[in-house]
């Protein structure tokens, strides 16, 4: 077990990951993508580009104005795609076996994420192909992407209409990471601590349908959908080397969550377990013995709040706030919803567990 932490307030960063570029099969470069981000009100992001279309391009990292762009690799072919980040050279996962791909991260002291692991494709275009996560037997992954923009997009189309209509509300018809995803991530957060992240999966590709040509999902909107705040102690300060060392730390340790600010802007979202004796606290991603106390949960706007222990519904409200005095140990996580006025409730934010053990 990890040692319990005293937390101060943290510093938030919004950050956009699973991005890709023209060094793979994405439509802007490394300048352009930061632009973009920059328009769109984000601190960082982050590049994984296809590690079978290109090599890593570290010397790209850096702020471009403000915007702090730090450089990863998508490695995998037809499966097993793993979201790798602090690694010092591409890792060519051809032949490599799921375990085998991600000990070679690890032996760079890099640290990776399970990608889109029980996608589903897309119907209408694609026939349904898929790049999943089969063997479940691997270890030494830092986590798992739960929610990719792109992904559950791709599956509401079966037809050219689905398109239309899914392209049009795109933003309200997004659906929540898939049950599948949910119930494995909480099967293995039982275990040991598996931290969440999402992503957009931004190519800013045109695509074909006939004789059209267009770009549904542009780096502009995909931008602007999940992100991932990462939860820091320091803040950044503009050195390259120092801030790429705070950000990773947070993405590694869970001291971030979720959400779809495309849907309502999330920052100032809290989660925290306070104890009655004593004045530590714990935060998102961390893990401590179990004595009791209240978990606090903060949202910037109101929703439904939702709070799952050991992966089952525990306690829900509305509103924009709730305290819950806790008598037990567990793993528990917070999935909000955002209401909207044509479609009901929508998911919104999904913070990483506490771990009281």
């Amino acid at each position: 077990m990890r040692a319990e932490l005293a937390t101060a307030s943290p510093f938030e960063y919004v950050g956009n990951l699973h991005i890709h570029t023209t060094h793979s099969d994405g439509g802007g470069s490394t300048k352009e993508i930061a632009a973009v981000a920059r328009t769109v009100g984000l601190d960082f992001v982050a590049l994984n580009d296809h590690s079978y279309l290109a090599q890593l391009h570290l010397e790209e990292e850096g702020y471009y104005r403000g915007i702090l762009v730090l450089v990863g690799s998508e490695i995998g072919t037809r499966s097993h795609h793993y979201l790798a980040y602090d690694i010092k050279s591409q890792v060519d996962g051809e032949g490599y076996s799921p375990q085998e791909l991600i000990d070679a991260v690890s032996t760079q002291g890099g640290f990776g994420f399970l990608a889109h692991p029980f996608e589903k494709g897309m119907h209408f275009l694609e026939k349904g192909v898929a790049y999943t996560w089969n063997d479940w037997s691997v270890k030494g992954y830092t986590g798992i992407c739960i929610w990719n923009f792109s992904s559950r997009w791709k599956e509401n189309v079966k037809s050219f209409w689905h398109g239309a209509f899914h392209l049009i509300f795109k933003t309200y018809t997004l659906r929540g990471p898939s049950q599948e995803t949910l119930a494995t991530w909480d099967r293995v957060c039982s275990k040991r601590r598996v931290v969440a992240i999402g992503g957009s999966d931004a190519h800013g590709a045109p695509m074909k349908m006939g004789f059209l040509e267009l770009t549904p999902l542009s780096y502009r909107y995909l931008l602007r959908t999940i992100s991932t705040h990462a939860l820091t102690t320091a803040p950044l300060t503009g050195d390259l080397r120092r801030d790429k060392g705070i950000i990773y730390h947070s993405l590694r340790e869970g001291n971030c969550f979720i959400a779809h600010d495309g849907l309502c802007p999330a920052k100032g979202f809290r989660f925290s377990f306070n104890r009655e004796k004593g004045k530590r606290r714990l935060l998102m991603g961390q893990e401590g013995r179990f004595s009791p106390g209240v978990l606090e949960v903060r949202l910037p706007r109101r929703g439904l709040i939702r709070v799952i222990k050991d992966g089952s519904p525990f306690k829900r409200a509305h509103g924009s706030g709730l305290s819950i005095k806790i008598d037990e140990g567990g793993v528990y996580r917070v999935e909000v919803s955002r209401r909207t006025v044509l479609f009901g409730w929508r998911p919104w934010i999904f913070s990483n567990p506490i771990y009281l053990r």
